[in-house]
């Protein structure tokens, strides 16, 4: 990232989405693409661990294993989806939960300090992808092509003349907008939550380096309310994971109920 205050002056420069635009490491790979890789790498060691000597009485490790994968399949697969419908999609619902989960973590790991999930490829390649896709398929195959659209935009009981303005909006929103807005809620927080991070921790290394004698004892109540974020952030990014996977199985959900 580059400098937040300018040597000539002392003139504190803001934090803003170009700070975001992380250089090249190696031949056009960058740091996000980096991470990403490792949570996959992460994902995949943690699990594999945890299963390797499975007891009766299990491990702590092996218990945090079995909870996040409980949650994941019970919480919100099995919840949302069905407990007729909703075995096949496990996995991939426990996987994107925990995708985003890590990868949003990163944000606050010192070193990485940066969340995956604020590039905004990363999220919209899973709606966009991955998600919407795969509603398209499930609702398809469930209902037929001409059924699939009749059981997303047309709710019973609505009176036909409504129609005419209600399916064009349904269409905009379900076809459009939902595939949009799923990766952008990620986005968002992980994007506004490390930009307060930076502005606060920034302040503070300015204000002690290049503020005047009174002012420098005002970069410890900065960095203060830059750790006190750091713990709100931890617990947003925690929620996002949990809405990103529950807003897909939600959506596998509509594709394969029998209602609208």
């Amino acid at each position: 990232m580059r400098a937040l205050w300018l040597a000539e002056g002392g003139e504190f420069v803001p934090p803003g989405a170009g700070d975001f635009d992380l250089p090249p490491i190696f031949l056009g790979i960058t740091k996000p693409m980096v991470l990403a890789v490792l949570s996959i790498a992460i994902i995949i060691v943690f699990f594999l661990m945890a299963s390797r000597r499975l007891k009766v009485v299990p491990s702590r490790f092996t218990f945090l294993a079995e909870s996040v994968y409980d949650f994941g399949r019970n919480n919100i697969a099995r919840e949302i989806i069905g407990s007729k419908d909703f075995m096949p999609f496990v996995p991939l619902i426990v996987s994107m939960f925990t995708f985003v989960l890590v990868n949003n973590i990163f944000g606050i790991i010192p070193i990485i300090q940066f969340p995956t999930l604020a590039h905004i490829g990363f999220p919209m390649a899973l709606s966009v992808l991955i998600v919407y896709p795969l509603w398209n398929y499930l609702g398809i195959r469930r209902h037929g092509f001409a059924g699939h659209f009749k059981h997303q935009l047309v709710p019973p009981g609505v009176p036909k003349p409504v129609l005419f303005l209600l399916v064009p909006v349904e269409f905009f929103v379900k076809f459009f907008m939902n595939p949009i807005t799923h990766g952008i809620r990620v986005f968002a927080a992980m994007f506004a939550g490390h930009l307060i991070l930076l502005v606060f921790t920034l302040a503070g290394q300015y204000l002690l380096l290049e503020a005047g004698g009174m002012l420098k004892p005002v970069s410890l109540i900065s960095w203060a309310f830059a750790i006190a974020m750091t713990f709100l952030e931890a617990l947003i990014q925690v929620l996002q994971a949990y809405i990103f996977a529950l807003l897909a199985a939600n959506y596998i959900g509509s594709a394969l109920s029998s209602e609208h």
